[in-house]
């Protein structure tokens, strides 16, 4: 059986949990604000630049076909790149406590389309670290790579430096706190909608109609003290009192 819900049921839903979609806004937004400022550690970036030339060839000889080929042996050199004969001479000469395939995971190589430079990216808790393997990354390249290809085409471009003011890249706190933001609202708002499911007990007529498929002859209100008045307040303490008396008597 299809049941339809509406706008008015899902905005009375809404409003009857909205305590409950609130506090769990506000949870999922502090818990994200904390883990973000306290528990996890900034990342920074370094970058270095070299570009692959032909030192060998006269400049009159420098045409498109030298250029292509230069292009197409950068992916091989991204390749060499991160390979452990590059790297161990990074990680001998700052005396880094990590694996060549640790490393690794901290490079990153782009270059644009059909061009000659590679961009050397380093990633580190440290930025003082990373812009020195990203340096010393360029210059293990520029060293070894006569011992591999036996030419001499790459030329350093761009070193890495420390900046000024120093900004972490990740984690980024406002988006963190923006994602956690959204997801509490989904989270609370699913979660009314499912207690709401949930819940099978008979509060009005119309839930007897819903559940159990009958009409609703009358309804008995609920009637309190205060609604009956004073004096039938008071009258119906003397019966008690009275019937009370009698017992006891």
């Amino acid at each position: 059986m299809e049941e339809t819900i509406s706008l008015k049921e899902i905005f009375d839903v809404l409003k009857k949990r909205i305590v409950l979609i609130l506090s769990l806004i506000v949870l999922a937004t502090v818990v994200s604000g904390v883990v973000s400022y306290f528990v996890l550690t900034p990342i920074y970036e370094s970058s270095a630049r070299f570009a692959v030339s032909e030192k060998t060839q006269e400049p009159s000889e420098y045409n498109y076909s030298t250029i292509q080929t230069n292009v197409g042996m950068i992916a091989t050199y991204n390749d060499l790149l991160k390979d452990p004969y590059i790297l161990d001479y990074v990680i001998d000469e700052l005396d880094l406590n990590v694996t060549a395939s640790e490393l690794t995971n901290k490079i990153s190589l782009s270059s644009g389309a059909e061009s000659q430079v590679v961009k050397v990216t380093v990633t580190d808790p440290s930025i003082e670290q990373a812009v020195n393997i990203a340096n010393k990354t360029v210059e293990s390249f520029e060293k070894r790579i006569p011992d591999v290809f036996e030419v001499n085409n790459v030329k350093p471009l761009a070193a890495a430096e420390v900046p000024k003011n120093p900004s972490p890249v990740k984690p980024s706190p406002m988006l963190n706190i923006a994602i956690a933001f959204v997801l509490g609202a989904m989270v609370g708002v699913g979660l009314a909608f499912l207690l709401e499911y949930l819940d099978n007990t008979i509060k009005d007529e119309q839930d007897i109609d819903k559940t159990l498929g009958l009409p609703v002859l009358g309804v008995i209100s609920e009637v309190k003290d205060e609604d009956v008045g004073p004096a039938r307040t008071t009258r119906s303490h003397s019966r008690s009192s009275s019937r009370s008396d009698s017992l006891g008597a």
